[in-house]
């Protein structure tokens, strides 16, 4: 351990795998170090005895549940975008060939009380129940508008300017009524909440384009890809990526202190009384506490279950998005349910995660309406945990710190916190500019 890195990269997250991965790529030396004795972190995968241990300080989970081994229960459940940016990671750094990957069953939305399948084309806007005959005609007029717009094209903009155009003055624009506006902007350009109406419409489209395109690389129920064995996967592959590139891998290496000069900067990481020297670490924000900030907090219910969501076409995996105002909130609720047939759980069971930001003193409490959709429960756990977000300057110290994990359920929001670090870390911008039609391993 006593030599010198080009990085050190603290955690084995998603995160900081992909980083890792990434730096390795680029002919870095790089360092990886976990105090844990498995890969994943906050992020990792866990079998039935496993979240016994955890929830219940029981390694006896009760037979009918089946095979421990059988689970692979992520404790951050998220799908990805079958044309999203952690795909087009994936398949720049050939990562798929670690991995497995199978499409998601159904995209649905929580309004009025009910379950729908979430419209993503002009077809399928006419097709759909949630809208009477006159907004549907609206919202065709709109999705055609998304599906024909091109940045560079200005007849394909309608007079409209989106880098100035807000985003509610274009649905304005379009007629659309506060009910289409709220299931498209949250089931479709997943916004966390209505801050998005009052910003620039151009990102929005964006996201409405990339939805559309994504389901349209399978042309069945959702825009979704999920691996094979769950998430836990992930981190594993990126290791393995690193390591083909000369990445060193470390686990239960516990007490790591990030060491600094006396200008503050990053000069090494001491674990059991040995340092190696780097001038840049990688960490989550629990190796560097003195670092972060608290912003939120996330509480979140996983439900092992013997049958599909109700009202979701007897889906074997689904996303369902509760948008705030639904809820009288202020953030969406998300439910997440995978089962067998992504092999995370034995024959017959089914995995279902209910995830919001805690807004009260009773985080549990409100996860009421997504846990009324389920229908009958086996088992539930609950988790509860604190995000943080950096609030060092690494352009002085040369500590890059990630964010917390969020409570949705799909993988953008992450993806970009691990370019924009990336960016820091290096400098440059990676080039996902990659052809997603020669990625056959991702496609089933």
């Amino acid at each position: 351990m006593d030599e010198e890195y080009d990085v050190i990269v603290l955690g084995t997250g998603l995160k900081e795998c992909i980083l890792s991965g990434l730096l390795s790529v680029d002919r870095l030396k790089v360092l990886h170090m976990d105090r844990n004795d498995y890969y994943g972190g906050e992020s990792a995968s866990l079998n039935l005895v496993q979240l016994y241990q955890k929830f219940r300080n029981s390694d006896k989970p009760p037979p009918s549940l089946g095979p421990s081994r059988d689970y692979n229960v992520d404790m951050i459940p998220k799908f990805m975008m079958a044309n999203g940016q952690l795909v087009r990671v994936l398949i720049h750094t050939d990562v798929t060939k670690y991995l497995a990957f199978k499409a998601v069953d159904g995209s649905f939305v929580y309004t009025k009380g009910k379950i729908y399948k979430v419209p993503a084309t002009d077809v399928e806007a006419i097709k759909s129940t949630l809208m009477g005959i006159f907004e549907k005609r609206r919202a065709r007029k709109f999705f055609i508008y998304v599906q024909d717009y091109n940045e560079a094209d200005p007849r394909t903009q309608d007079g409209m300017d989106l880098s100035r155009v807000t985003t509610k003055e274009l649905f304005a624009h379009f007629g659309l009524d506060d009910n289409t506006i709220d299931f498209i902007g949250h089931s479709l350009a997943l916004h966390r909440d209505d801050r998005y109406l009052s910003e620039p419409a151009l990102e929005t489209v964006k996201r409405f384009k990339l939805y559309a395109e994504s389901l349209a690389r399978f042309q069945g129920g959702s825009p979704y890809i999920y691996p094979l064995y769950g998430l836990g996967e992930l981190p594993q592959a990126f290791a393995r990526l690193s390591a083909v590139y000369g990445g060193t891998y470390m686990l239960q290496k516990p007490d790591c202190t990030i060491e600094f000069d006396e200008e503050g900067k990053v000069r090494g990481v001491t674990s059991e009384g040995e340092t190696a020297r780097t001038k840049k670490v990688v960490c989550d924000p629990s190796y560097a506490r003195n670092k972060v900030r608290k912003v939120g907090k996330v509480v979140r219910a996983i439900c092992i279950m013997s049958h599909p969501i109700p009202n979701t076409n007897d889906s074997s995996s689904v996303q369902v998005i509760l948008p705030q105002k639904q809820l009288g909130r202020r953030s969406d609720m998300y439910v997440f349910c995978c089962s067998y047939s992504h092999n995370v759980a034995p024959k017959g069971k089914f995995i279902a995660f209910v995830s919001t930001e805690v807004e009260t003193s009773e985080p549990e409490k409100e996860l009421q309406p997504g846990l009324s959709l389920l229908g009958p429960v086996d088992e539930m756990f609950i988790d509860v945990y604190d995000r943080f977000e950096p609030v060092n300057d690494w352009t002085l110290d040369n500590c890059f710190i990630s964010k917390s994990y969020d409570p949705t359920t799909h993988f953008e929001t992450t993806v970009q916190d691990v370019l924009a670090m990336y960016t820091r870390i290096t400098g440059k911008v990676l080039d996902l500019s990659v052809d997603l039609s020669a990625a056959s391993a991702a496609d089933e």
